[in-house]
């Protein structure tokens, strides 16, 4: 279980990551970005604490 939350937060960059490009190519929507900016700023979040969690 551990090997995969490690994980988490690198998943949650790229979907971030995914939501940006979708906003960029498909459908200009205000909701996209603020999607991508939760998921970004969650992502970092998850990865610094489950990472020093972890040690």
């Amino acid at each position: 279980m551990n090997d995969s939350l490690k994980y988490l937060g690198v998943i949650l960059l790229i979907l971030g990551v995914v939501c940006l490009i979708v906003y960029r190519y498909a459908c200009p929507v205000n909701g996209l970005l603020i999607a991508s900016m939760v998921l970004e700023v969650s992502g970092i979040l998850a990865f610094i604490f489950i990472n020093k969690a972890l040690r």
